[in-house]
């Protein structure tokens, strides 16, 4: 009975046992903090809370009490849930069968509301049937007493427009004839019915009539024949003019061309090819007689026209169409007459006409008008960046100086630009032959100066100055520039591009390179190479202050052409066509200017690097094995550092302008010097300990001094580049590995060979084999050391870091050598 008791209490606790999900829910329903609540109820942790020491049992009663009293109120609770939801079943069936009597109701409701409305709308459609009757009659009367009345209009006004048009009463046909086609407009549905066709084929008659009864009467006034003309406007005239905007609009182009062409009969008369007003040298006088027609054309005609046809400015844009057509025959005819101040001359009138016609015109005529945009120039000190002040003058008394002077760039919204002077076009090689004559002369001029000059003096205060001769000749070229864009914007652009381009490279070759200074000992003249090679017992040839100042001005002189040229490149593309702009390319041009700057600098480092050469051979020849103690550093490093100190300061001072450019000076002097120390360090053999002491010292002395080479003789101490300090430090540290390896004994050979490996990172043996020489061992020691070497190289890896193995075996001092004179070959054919 009892297992029968504890496998039913087991079974109430698993039925107890809710999901996660419902414990969740009920405890945020209903909330308790009372531990009986809890789903991980435990009964021995809950008696052990209410009876924690012995003294607690004494309670056990009233506790006992207190828990048979919840449990009554839970039974009585439960109770009554249960007995609450006996009748819940009855009680929803009840709710169910009244819920679909209402809806029953409900129904029935509708029905009948549905079975009304529908009796209504027939009642309505009954009473409102008469209505619509009348709605439908009244609408057709309307539209028939309308169409009456408009037939009536139409009849009327045709038979008075015959009438008026028999009589010319244009005054009147103006208003009447808008009025009867706005009228006919309304009966084009009803073109079936014969009399309303015979109408519009009437009035159609009649708009035929008016237009060559108008035509007639223009004819009459202004006849084609003859140089008579009518005194003035009449007020015939003008109604008819109101009249033809109503007519077709041929009606309206045949009057205006016939009345331009009328009166622009006697320009041609007067400037025919064969008459000396019609040349160039008297283009002022075409563009005077125009003006003097304007005037003559206000007075007598300008109320004559209406002011939408826009009579003066037809006028204006045939009179160009015809002038350009004329000028082009004639110059066609007489080219060989054309010389470029001529041509300029006729350019700047035409241009200065077609801004007249800009300002007092807007251009509504022309059918095709181009705008080009012009952007602001910038503000800076390069003369293609400048704004171009000088103001146009109209009248000038000197023709050069209307020639000469640079005028501003077109404005972007002038739509007459071009629509005579692009007669000119074919003609602008006049105008390129004419600067290629002036820039060739130009060139010639600044290589006589320069040689008549001579070289600017030194000016170490104010940095090294560039040669006036390239601020005149890029201001030449601007002017050229800005003069051809107001000529054309197409292919003489380009043209001029090309001879901007030969005479940029002529400058760089002849005042440029042409001019760097050649080194000389003796009565003999010497190339710069020859300063690199060791000269026993004399001294070695350096250039002079003079020349040093020299190579930086034109050092500097190439930087800013260089910059320039870069420059004018993208003014020549904002002022070329846009289908021309992939044609402009400069950067030939800039690639000579840096080879310039590149052999500058190199002659800079050459000169200094040969200073340093005896120096280093003093060091080589050295007994280097009979040095008995260390002291201050040797005459060699005075000797080289006394160079660097008389050559850098002069060099960095007059390169202040360009800091870029001295630094590049200090990073391939660096790259020249350090390899070729080295391997003057190699032909110190043998050394002994001290000597090897006193080789480190002096070592350090010329790092030191190649790290404050850029600052060296400043009194403004700057912090030298980032780029040279690692060249330096990694060149003078791995000469200085060089002579702790001499420094440390041979014995034992294992030793020797790990420390050498692990201190140089270099795997040659050639390398190898002259450490072996500077500590003076005997051949056959050697031979056991070369072997042990090639036993303990490192096995070169596979994969990416096979290149990186074989870079370290790379940079030896024989091969930096023989870069230095593959370098030298190189610069010796160049100059």
């Amino acid at each position: 009975m009892e297992d029968d008791e504890l496998d039913l209490a087991d079974d109430l606790e698993d039925a107890l046992q809710l999901a996660p999900e419902v414990q969740l829910a009920i405890e945020q329903v209903f909330p308790s903090q009372d531990p009986l609540d809890r789903a991980d109820f435990n009964a021995v942790e809950y008696i052990n809370t209410l009876f924690p020491t012995e003294q607690s049992l004494a309670n056990i009663d009233d506790v006992v009490n207190k828990i048979k009293l919840k449990i009554r109120r839970l039974d009585d609770n439960i109770r009554t849930v249960v007995r609450g939801q006996t009748n819940v079943g009855q009680d929803g069936r009840e709710a169910l069968e009244e819920a679909q009597k209402a809806i029953q109701q409900l129904f029935g409701k509708i029905k009948d509301i549905k079975d009304k409305a529908e009796k209504s709308e027939q009642m309505v459609k009954e009473i409102t049937r008469d209505i619509k009757q009348l709605d439908h009659a009244k609408r057709h009367l309307t539209t028939s007493i309308t169409t009456l009345n408009h037939l009536h209009m139409l009849a009327g006004g045709v038979d008075s427009l015959e009438a008026m048009t028999r009589r010319r009463q244009y005054g009147e046909v103006a208003n009447l004839l808008q009025g009867v086609v706005n009228v006919l407009e309304h009966f084009n549905k009803y073109m079936g019915i014969p009399q309303i066709r015979q109408l519009s084929e009437r009035v159609k008659a009649a708009q035929n009539e008016l237009g060559q009864q108008i035509l007639a009467d223009f004819e009459e006034a202004f006849p084609s024949q003859g140089t008579k003309r009518a005194g003035g406007a009449s007020n015939v005239l003008r109604d008819a003019c109101l009249v033809a905007n109503v007519l077709d609009p041929r009606i309206k182009q045949e009057i205006i061309k016939k009345f331009i062409k009328q009166h622009l009969s006697e320009y041609l008369v007067l400037f025919q090819e064969n008459q000396d007003v019609a040349w160039l040298d008297k283009i002022d006088r075409r563009y005077a007689w125009i003006k003097r027609q304007f005037v003559d054309y206000e007075e007598k005609y300008g109320r004559m026209f209406p002011p939408e046809w826009c009579m003066t400015e037809r006028i204006a844009v045939d009179f160009c169409h015809i002038t350009r057509t004329e000028l082009a025959k004639i110059m066609r005819t007489r080219a060989r007459e054309i010389e470029v101040k001529l041509l300029l001359f006729a350019i700047q009138r035409t241009t200065n006409f077609e801004g007249f016609l800009a300002k007092r015109f807007s251009g509504c005529t022309l059918s095709d008008t181009i705008v080009k945009k012009v952007e602001s120039p910038l503000a800076s000190t390069n003369p293609f960046l400048e704004d171009d002040t000088s103001p146009e003058a109209d009248d000038v008394t000197s023709e050069k100086a209307d020639i000469d002077k640079p005028k501003k760039p077109k404005a972007p919204d002038n739509p007459f630009h071009g629509i005579i002077s692009k007669c000119f076009e074919p003609h602008l090689y006049v105008y390129i032959e004419s600067q290629d004559k002036n820039l060739s002369e130009l060139i010639d001029r600044f290589v006589g100066d320069f040689k008549a000059q001579g070289p600017p003096k030194p000016n170490v205060d104010e940095g090294g100055a560039v040669l006036p001769s390239c601020a005149d000749l890029f201001v030449y070229y601007k002017k050229c520039m800005v003069q051809c864009s107001q000529l054309s914007t197409g292919e003489p652009m380009i043209a001029l591009t090309t001879i901007f381009q030969k005479y940029l490279r002529e400058y760089a070759w002849k005042i440029l390179s042409g001019n760097l200074p050649k080194t000389s000992s003796g009565g003999g003249g010497l190339t710069i190479t020859s300063l690199l090679k060791e000269k026993e017992g004399s001294e070695v040839a350096k250039f002079t202050l003079e020349e040093l100042c020299l190579i930086c001005s034109i050092l500097s002189t190439a930087e800013y052409c260089l910059a320039t040229t870069q420059q004018l490149e993208e003014k020549l593309k904002e002022k070329v066509d846009t289908s021309l702009v992939e044609r402009i390319n400069l950067m030939g041009e800039m690639d000579t200017f840096s080879i310039v700057i590149s052999n500058s600098i190199q002659l800079l480092v050459q000169d200094l690097d040969a200073a340093c050469d005896p120096a280093l051979t003093a060091m080589s020849k050295m007994q280097w094995q009979n040095v008995e103690h260390v002291g201050d550093q040797s005459p060699y490093v005075t000797s080289v550092i006394l160079h660097i100190k008389q050559n850098v300061p002069i060099i960095r001072d007059n390169l202040a302008s360009t800091r870029k450019y001295f630094t590049q000076f200090c990073i391939k002097f660096a790259n020249s010097f350090i390899p070729k120390f080295i391997n003057h360090l190699f032909k110190c053999k043998p050394i002994s300990m001290v000597g090897a002491e006193q080789l480190l010292l002096d070592t350090h002395s010329l790092k030191m001094v190649l790290l404050d080479l850029p600052s060296i003789g400043s009194q403004v101490v700057r912090k030298a580049p980032a780029s040279y300090t690692k060249i330096v430090v990694k060149g003078m540290t791995r000469a200085e590995m060089i002579l702790k390896v001499v420094m440390a004994p041979h014995e034992p050979a294992i030793v020797f060979v790990d420390n050498y490996i692990k201190l140089l990172a270099d795997c040659s043996t050639d390398t190898f084999q002259k450490i072996l020489d500077m500590k003076g061992l005997k051949r056959s020691e050697q031979s056991a050391m070369l072997e042990l070497f090639r036993q303990r190289l490192p096995a070169p890896p596979s994969g990416p870091e096979s290149a990186s193995f074989v870079s370290l075996t790379a940079p030896t001092p024989e091969q930096e050598s023989s870069r230095i004179r593959k370098l030298e070959k190189l610069i010796k054919k160049r100059l």
